[in-house]
């Protein structure tokens, strides 16, 4: 018997070669949802991206929505920047084009900054939402085009987009289109500073002076998130009054677990960065563990895409749904979390959830992930993108996992042990929840 077991403590070694398959996982998966991606989504004859695909990759429409080709354009220069392998000139020639079909047809109005949403195939506006997630977007994958092209008009418009955004939100929201009536709530939904933290540390990324340009509006960004912690921080609802307290009926009620992961992450980041110890640790408690034990189907496993803080009957038809992006957020926040606190049950929880959604969403067939089961687990639509999944959320999640399950690997990064006494299921073959 090993000294290690003789102590009641798991197998270390065992340990390591569990993150190591996982980590060996994370790439194959990387490689094969990128390939996917650079097969049948570019438009070769326009620029852009289409990302209405079947399962086998075929188009089935051809509108571009304007989010999904900043996500493509900033996903590919990440990987372009970040990983050895995809240090590819394809993948740079496309994020390229990708970004000239943005600057050419992505603001409905120039030189106003107002995005479109939806374009036709050649860049005509078909629909604009009063929102600023579009610009957003474009913000982001202007910044990353910059940062793997030297060129300086990309972080121009970066920036500049980031002064329009920072003003609809802080100052006059007028210019989003969105009609004054008297009967609206004043209310906040948690995308916005989410939205917006996330692009304070995209454009501050290695930029001291940029990051001390937005320090005030990341802390900002930070405390309008925590004000959806409610009910005596038992409870992270989705929407709060603009003064952050609890608003009334459906709206108020409303929980999107997998968006509060996504927010834990976005936070814990902010944390690190600050060095605040006292955050981080509220974080985990908060954003992480408190909504993935609330959001968690204990009957068929996966994350509900919707719930109501009271346990009432959600009105979203798709509320009891499994969708990919809620599981590869949780998979970030879970694996960042143990990154950070080496918590063996947040390794144990992100054990839990990579290996349902590596079950569930995963097609061995034609690769890249299934987006929508139903509350069972079995696929509901066949798709593999379309007007909200596009190539994003899956390659970042893959990418960032990797990414820490490599520096947890490293020989200066001691591993914890294991929660619950023992090495979970082989992530190849999963396990039965």
């Amino acid at each position: 018997m090993s000294k290690g077991l003789q102590d009641g403590r798991p197998d270390m070694e065992k340990e390591r070669e569990t993150l190591q398959a996982w980590k060996e996982r994370m790439g194959q998966e990387l490689d094969r949802v990128v390939a996917f991606w650079m097969e049948h989504s570019h438009d070769q004859e326009h620029g852009g991206f289409f990302t209405c695909l079947g399962r086998d990759g075929s188009v089935y429409d051809d509108l571009k929505y304007v989010w999904l080709q900043g996500r493509q354009v900033w996903m590919y220069c990440r990987l372009y920047r970040k990983f050895e392998r995809f240090h590819r000139p394809e993948l740079l020639d496309s994020a390229k084009a990708g970004g000239e079909f943005l600057l050419r047809y992505a603001r409905v109005a120039p030189p106003g900054k107002k995005c479109a949403f939806v374009l036709t195939r050649d860049g005509r506006p078909v629909k604009v939402q009063r929102t600023i997630f579009s610009e957003c977007f474009y913000a982001m994958a202007m910044n990353e085009l910059w940062r793997v092209t030297g060129e300086a008009r990309y972080q121009s418009e970066a920036v500049e987009m980031m002064d329009q955004i920072v003003h609809w939100v802080r100052k006059d929201p007028s210019g989003l289109g969105r009609p004054w009536l008297s009967g609206t709530p004043a209310s906040e939904s948690m995308a916005v500073p989410m939205m917006l933290l996330n692009l304070v540390e995209q454009l501050g990324e290695e930029d001291e002076e940029l990051a001390s340009n937005y320090a005030e509006l990341g802390d900002w960004c930070a405390q309008r998130i925590l004000q959806h912690v409610q009910r005596d921080g038992q409870a992270v609802l989705e929407n709060v009054s603009e003064d952050g307290k609890e608003l009334s009926g459906c709206l108020g009620r409303h929980q999107n677990p997998g968006h509060a992961l996504e927010a834990g992450w976005f936070l814990l980041r902010h944390a690190i960065r600050k060095g605040d110890p006292e955050l981080r640790a509220h974080v985990v408690d908060k954003f992480l563990l408190l909504p993935f034990r609330s959001g968690w189907d204990p009957d068929h496993g996966g994350l509900f895409y919707f719930q109501d803080v009271d346990g009432l009957c959600p009105t979203q038809l798709e509320w009891a749904m499994k969708l990919w992006w809620p599981h590869s957020e949780a998979m970030i926040a879970l694996l960042m979390g143990y990154s950070d606190s080496g918590d063996p049950a947040l390794l144990h929880l992100f054990y839990q959830v990579a290996e349902y959604t590596f079950r569930q969403f995963r097609d061995p067939e034609y690769g890249e992930w299934f987006g929508y089961l139903n509350r069972e687990g079995t696929v509901a639509l066949t798709i593999k993108g379309g007007p909200f999944k596009g190539c994003f959320h899956v390659p970042r999640c893959l990418a960032m996992c990797e990414e820490m399950l490599g520096s947890l690997l490293s020989p200066d990064a001691p591993v914890p042990a294991h929660g619950a006494g023992s090495p979970p299921a082989d992530p190849v073959r999963g396990s039965a929840e």
